[in-house]
Protein backbone atom coordinates (compact mmCIF):
# COMPACT_ATOMS: atom_id res chain seq x y z
CA UNK A 1 0.00 0.00 0.00
CA UNK A 2 1.83 3.06 -1.26
CA UNK A 3 1.99 6.16 0.95
CA UNK A 4 1.17 9.38 -0.93
CA UNK A 5 1.54 13.04 -0.02
CA UNK A 6 -1.11 15.21 -1.67
CA UNK A 7 -0.24 18.93 -1.79
CA UNK A 8 -3.35 20.83 -2.86
CA UNK A 9 -4.93 24.05 -1.53
CA UNK A 10 -8.25 23.70 -3.37
CA UNK A 11 -10.69 22.02 -0.97
CA UNK A 12 -12.96 20.49 -3.63
CA UNK A 13 -10.07 19.20 -5.73
CA UNK A 14 -8.28 17.84 -2.68
CA UNK A 15 -11.36 16.02 -1.36
CA UNK A 16 -12.02 14.49 -4.77
CA UNK A 17 -8.46 13.20 -5.21
CA UNK A 18 -8.25 12.00 -1.59
CA UNK A 19 -11.48 10.01 -1.75
CA UNK A 20 -10.63 8.52 -5.13
CA UNK A 21 -7.17 7.31 -4.14
CA UNK A 22 -8.36 5.94 -0.80
CA UNK A 23 -10.83 3.72 -2.68
CA UNK A 24 -7.77 2.36 -4.52
CA UNK A 25 -6.16 1.44 -1.18
CA UNK A 26 -3.47 4.12 -1.01
CA UNK A 27 -2.49 5.83 2.24
CA UNK A 28 -2.93 9.57 1.75
CA UNK A 29 -1.73 12.61 3.67
CA UNK A 30 -3.08 15.96 2.50
CA UNK A 31 -1.46 19.34 3.14
CA UNK A 32 -2.67 22.67 1.77
CA UNK A 33 0.31 25.03 1.53
CA UNK A 34 3.87 24.92 0.28
CA UNK A 35 5.62 25.54 3.60
CA UNK A 36 3.80 22.71 5.36
CA UNK A 37 4.55 20.46 2.39
CA UNK A 38 8.26 21.28 2.59
CA UNK A 39 8.27 20.47 6.32
CA UNK A 40 6.48 17.15 5.76
CA UNK A 41 8.87 16.14 3.00
CA UNK A 42 11.82 16.94 5.25
CA UNK A 43 10.49 14.74 8.07
CA UNK A 44 8.66 11.83 6.40
CA UNK A 45 9.06 9.42 3.51
CA UNK A 46 6.43 9.07 0.78
CA UNK A 47 6.30 6.67 -2.16
CA UNK A 48 4.87 9.35 -4.44
CA UNK A 49 4.07 13.08 -4.21
CA UNK A 50 1.08 14.73 -5.92
CA UNK A 51 1.67 18.46 -6.09
CA UNK A 52 -0.21 21.54 -7.26
CA UNK A 53 1.90 24.48 -8.41
CA UNK A 54 -0.35 27.36 -7.29
CA UNK A 55 0.20 26.99 -3.55
CA UNK A 56 0.04 29.55 -0.74
CA UNK A 57 3.21 30.40 1.22
CA UNK A 58 5.55 28.60 -1.22
CA UNK A 59 5.09 27.84 -4.91
CA UNK A 60 4.97 24.17 -5.89
CA UNK A 61 8.03 24.47 -8.12
CA UNK A 62 10.03 25.81 -5.16
CA UNK A 63 8.82 22.95 -2.96
CA UNK A 64 9.86 20.49 -5.66
CA UNK A 65 13.27 22.12 -6.12
CA UNK A 66 13.93 22.18 -2.35
CA UNK A 67 12.93 18.53 -1.97
CA UNK A 68 15.30 17.44 -4.72
CA UNK A 69 18.11 19.62 -3.32
CA UNK A 70 17.71 17.83 0.02
CA UNK A 71 18.14 14.47 -1.70
CA UNK A 72 14.47 13.46 -2.02
CA UNK A 73 14.04 10.65 -4.57
CA UNK A 74 10.29 9.91 -4.55
CA UNK A 75 8.48 10.53 -7.86
CA UNK A 76 6.56 13.81 -8.16
CA UNK A 77 3.38 14.16 -10.22
CA UNK A 78 2.33 17.76 -10.77
CA UNK A 79 -1.45 18.40 -10.80
CA UNK A 80 -2.09 21.95 -11.97
CA UNK A 81 -4.20 24.31 -14.07
CA UNK A 82 -0.99 25.79 -15.52
CA UNK A 83 -0.74 24.22 -18.94
CA UNK A 84 1.79 26.18 -20.96
CA UNK A 85 5.02 24.69 -22.25
CA UNK A 86 6.89 27.19 -20.08
CA UNK A 87 5.08 26.00 -16.95
CA UNK A 88 5.83 22.38 -17.78
CA UNK A 89 9.48 23.14 -18.51
CA UNK A 90 9.84 24.95 -15.19
CA UNK A 91 8.24 22.07 -13.26
CA UNK A 92 10.40 19.40 -14.90
CA UNK A 93 13.54 21.48 -14.35
CA UNK A 94 12.57 21.75 -10.68
CA UNK A 95 12.48 17.94 -10.43
CA UNK A 96 8.96 16.81 -11.38
CA UNK A 97 8.57 13.37 -12.99
CA UNK A 98 5.15 13.78 -14.61
CA UNK A 99 2.61 16.52 -15.30
CA UNK A 100 -1.20 16.36 -15.41
CA UNK A 101 -3.20 19.44 -16.36
CA UNK A 102 -6.50 20.23 -14.61
CA UNK A 103 -9.24 19.31 -15.18
CA UNK A 104 -8.24 15.65 -15.45
CA UNK A 105 -10.08 12.34 -15.28
CA UNK A 106 -9.53 10.47 -12.04
CA UNK A 107 -8.87 7.24 -13.92
CA UNK A 108 -6.02 8.96 -15.73
CA UNK A 109 -4.65 10.03 -12.35
CA UNK A 110 -4.67 6.38 -11.26
CA UNK A 111 -2.85 5.35 -14.43
CA UNK A 112 -0.16 8.00 -13.89
CA UNK A 113 0.27 7.03 -10.21
CA UNK A 114 0.64 3.33 -11.04
CA UNK A 115 3.14 4.13 -13.78
CA UNK A 116 5.33 6.16 -11.40
CA UNK A 117 5.16 3.44 -8.75
CA UNK A 118 6.40 0.89 -11.28
CA UNK A 119 9.73 2.64 -11.51
CA UNK A 120 12.78 0.71 -10.19
CA UNK A 121 12.63 2.40 -6.77
CA UNK A 122 9.37 0.52 -6.13
CA UNK A 123 8.91 -3.24 -6.50
CA UNK A 124 6.98 -3.91 -9.71
CA UNK A 125 4.60 -6.69 -8.76
CA UNK A 126 0.98 -7.09 -7.76
CA UNK A 127 1.80 -10.31 -5.92
CA UNK A 128 4.27 -10.45 -3.02
CA UNK A 129 5.23 -13.76 -1.44
CA UNK A 130 7.24 -15.31 1.39
CA UNK A 131 6.98 -19.06 1.90
CA UNK A 132 3.31 -20.03 2.13
CA UNK A 133 2.25 -16.37 2.51
CA UNK A 134 0.91 -14.51 -0.52
CA UNK A 135 -0.23 -10.87 -0.62
CA UNK A 136 -2.21 -9.87 -3.72
CA UNK A 137 -2.25 -6.10 -4.16
CA UNK A 138 -4.70 -6.16 -7.06
CA UNK A 139 -7.28 -8.05 -5.02
CA UNK A 140 -6.18 -6.49 -1.70
CA UNK A 141 -6.13 -9.93 -0.11
CA UNK A 142 -3.76 -12.10 1.94
CA UNK A 143 -3.52 -15.89 1.65
CA UNK A 144 -1.78 -18.47 3.82
CA UNK A 145 -1.57 -21.95 2.28
CA UNK A 146 -4.06 -20.71 -0.37
CA UNK A 147 -6.62 -19.85 2.31
CA UNK A 148 -7.68 -16.20 2.55
CA UNK A 149 -6.83 -14.48 5.84
CA UNK A 150 -8.56 -11.27 6.90
CA UNK A 151 -5.97 -8.54 7.52
CA UNK A 152 -7.20 -5.02 8.45
CA UNK A 153 -6.02 -1.98 6.51
CA UNK A 154 -3.00 -0.86 8.54
CA UNK A 155 -1.78 -4.39 9.22
CA UNK A 156 -2.06 -4.99 5.46
CA UNK A 157 0.04 -1.88 4.81
CA UNK A 158 2.69 -3.02 7.31
CA UNK A 159 2.79 -6.53 5.85
CA UNK A 160 3.07 -5.18 2.31
CA UNK A 161 5.98 -2.94 3.30
CA UNK A 162 7.88 -5.78 5.03
CA UNK A 163 7.31 -8.05 2.02
CA UNK A 164 8.51 -5.40 -0.42
CA UNK A 165 11.74 -5.01 1.53
CA UNK A 166 12.09 -8.66 2.54
CA UNK A 167 15.26 -9.36 4.51
CA UNK A 168 15.88 -5.73 5.46
CA UNK A 169 15.75 -4.67 9.10
CA UNK A 170 13.58 -1.72 10.13
CA UNK A 171 13.34 -0.09 13.55
CA UNK A 172 9.92 0.67 15.02
CA UNK A 173 10.51 4.35 14.29
CA UNK A 174 11.30 3.63 10.63
CA UNK A 175 8.16 1.50 10.25
CA UNK A 176 6.01 4.21 11.81
CA UNK A 177 7.50 6.76 9.42
CA UNK A 178 7.15 4.63 6.28
CA UNK A 179 3.74 3.05 6.90
CA UNK A 180 1.67 5.27 9.21
CA UNK A 181 0.56 8.82 8.45
CA UNK A 182 2.01 11.62 10.56
CA UNK A 183 -1.41 12.39 12.10
CA UNK A 184 -1.92 8.82 13.32
CA UNK A 185 -2.03 8.06 17.03
CA UNK A 186 1.09 5.90 16.98
CA UNK A 187 3.98 4.69 19.13
CA UNK A 188 6.41 1.79 19.37
CA UNK A 189 3.59 -0.12 21.05
CA UNK A 190 1.59 0.32 17.83
CA UNK A 191 4.27 -1.68 15.99
CA UNK A 192 4.52 -4.37 18.65
CA UNK A 193 0.76 -4.84 18.68
CA UNK A 194 0.50 -4.91 14.88
CA UNK A 195 3.35 -7.42 14.57
CA UNK A 196 1.75 -9.65 17.18
CA UNK A 197 -1.60 -9.58 15.37
CA UNK A 198 0.05 -10.29 12.01
CA UNK A 199 1.95 -13.25 13.41
CA UNK A 200 -1.26 -14.75 14.77
CA UNK A 201 -2.71 -14.68 11.25
CA UNK A 202 0.19 -15.53 8.94
CA UNK A 203 2.46 -17.86 10.92
CA UNK A 204 2.22 -21.64 10.76
CA UNK A 205 1.86 -23.38 14.11
CA UNK A 206 5.12 -25.02 15.16
CA UNK A 207 7.17 -23.19 12.54
CA UNK A 208 9.38 -20.11 13.03
CA UNK A 209 7.65 -16.77 12.55
CA UNK A 210 8.07 -15.06 9.18
CA UNK A 211 8.57 -11.74 10.98
CA UNK A 212 11.78 -11.82 12.99
CA UNK A 213 12.75 -9.70 15.99
CA UNK A 214 16.32 -8.44 15.64
CA UNK A 215 17.25 -7.71 19.24
CA UNK A 216 17.84 -4.04 19.94
CA UNK A 217 17.35 -3.07 16.28
CA UNK A 218 13.90 -3.86 14.91
CA UNK A 219 12.08 -6.28 12.64
CA UNK A 220 12.53 -8.01 9.30
CA UNK A 221 10.46 -10.45 7.25
CA UNK A 222 12.13 -13.44 5.66
CA UNK A 223 11.15 -16.75 4.07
Amino acid sequence: MAKILLIEDDENQGEMVLEWLETEHYLIEWVKDGLEAADMLKSYHYDIILMDLNLPKMDGSEVCKLYRKQGGQSPILVLTARGTIGDKEKAFEAGADDYLTKPFHLKELSIRVRALLRRPTFVNSDVLQAGNLVLNLGLHKVYVDNVEVHVPRMEFALLEFLLRYKGQIFSSEALLDRVWTSSSDKSSETIRTSIKKLRSKIDTKGAPSLIKNVHGIGYRLED
